[in-house]
């Protein structure tokens, strides 16, 4: 059997799903975490610990490793591990990106410089160092604007400002979680900078698409059906397929093509979140992984194959372009974090399941959690998807499911 290389950090939402996809197809599987496990002696050839912050360490602790048990793939599950995962693929001589175009795809700057090149629609974009006073850097910028970390993700410490208040406001929120001792390890010398973007309204969408030798495939279009406006921007609803029209759509996929190849992506999972303007769409955002969270939950290909399969069987060479998603429609609730406090309780669960089209319903938050809402967080309280006929029927299930839930969180 092929062996695998999993890439799964010890935050991530996805190691269940990897794991029953590689048990599906059969697949021998190491799995790789930054944190060693206390059964790692007990299982040579399925564990195996790394650090994804050093990806030339890990790149070399993997080449010996490959010695006693042979890598025939190697993915990565989130943004923490890509280089790790790129610089791992080229010294096994295994199918990857160029670690420039993932380090390029990583650094929302070096992103917006490289699609800015190519000439891909984008919003304008100013790179200042932390430690510039912020009413300087107000004074250089236009509002409304969108000030982030260069390199977080799930929307974390992404904050709109509309005026020079709210700007120094946000520089401050901003500045207070790049602080923190374990953002400023991963992120160094990144946590030393912060970007402001222009805001650009508009209807966003997501593209997930598969790349192989440069070209790009979709394998869905997502609505978003919630506005995403600010001051903050956390992702809710996640709705396939895309209600757009066949020329909006279309232009949406060629615009994400041109970034990806603007980056110098070539192999794997794509990413993309674009806003649709009377111009055109531009792009928020693309990264060389996979959907985040649970959400890929919502993709279902050929006859039933999970998205974790396909990436699996990608990943190996095998030609996975002919999958289709199923016909049905399907979408995630991301469900957000309401304030922060310790969780004591979650009601209505079996409520929201039992609305009609609910297919899973996922509290992935524990009880006693201490809950962290954004900006300043990055998780979920847990996840529902649905099923339908229709992209309309589903969202209508989903909100219906979100109602019933109630979570009694202490300040």
């Amino acid at each position: 059997m092929p062996r695998v290389l999993l890439l799964l950090p010890t935050t991530t939402y996805r190691t269940p799903d990897f794991l029953a996809a590689a048990e599906r197809l059969g697949f021998d599987v190491t799995v790789a975490s930054e944190e060693a496990s206390t059964l790692e002696g007990l299982n040579p050839a399925g564990l195996l610990t790394l650090d994804f912050e050093n990806p030339a360490a890990a790149a070399e602790r993997v080449q010996e490793f490959a010695r006693r048990f042979p890598i025939d793939a190697v993915v990565g599950a989130d943004d923490e591990t890509v280089i790790a995962s790129a610089a791992i693929a080229k010294t096994l001589r295994l199918p990857h990106n160029p670690a420039e175009a993932v380090l390029a795809a990583r650094h929302k700057p070096t992103m917006r410089q490289r699609l800015e090149e190519a000439r891909v629609r984008q919003p304008r974009f100013q790179l200042f160092p932390i430690d510039e006073e912020p009413s300087r850097a107000a004074a250089s910028v236009s509002f409304p604007c969108v000030l982030k970390p260069t390199f977080l993700a799930a929307s974390r410490g992404v904050i709109r400002a509309d005026d020079p208040a709210r700007f120094a406001e946000a520089w401050r929120r901003i500045g207070k979680i790049l602080a923190a001792p374990d953002i400023r390890r991963r992120g160094h010398p990144w946590s030393r900078e912060i970007l402001v973007e222009e805001y650009i309204p508009g209807v966003e969408l997501a593209l997930e698409g598969l790349l192989r030798e440069g070209e790009l495939s979709t394998l869905a279009l997502f609505d978003k059906p919630d506005p995403m406006e600010g001051p903050f921007f956390e992702e809710t609803l996640y709705v396939t397929p895309c209600r757009l029209s066949l020329e909006a759509q279309t232009s949406v996929r060629e615009t994400a093509a041109r970034a990806a190849a603007a980056l110098g992506l070539r192999h794997g999972p794509v990413h993309a979140e674009l806003r649709i303007t009377p111009e055109g769409p531009r792009v928020i955002e693309v990264a060389g992984r996979s959907i985040g969270g649970l959400c890929s939950r919502t993709l279902r290909f050929g006859t039933g194959m999970s998205l974790e399969e396909l990436l699996l069987k990608d990943a190996l060479g095998l030609d996975v372009t002919r999958e289709k998603r199923e016909s049905r429609a399907a979408g995630v609730l991301m469900i957000p974090i309401p304030g922060a406090g310790r969780l004591e309780e979650v009601r209505g669960a079996a409520e929201a399941r039992a609305v009609p089209g609910i297919e899973e319903v996922t509290i992935s938050a524990h009880l006693g959690q201490q809950l962290v809402p954004l900006p300043e967080g990055s998780r979920y309280l847990g996840f529902v998807f649905a099923r339908a006929e229709s992209p309309e029927r589903v969202e209508a299930a989903l909100r219906a499911a979100h109602r019933q839930l109630e979570f009694r969180i202490r300040a």
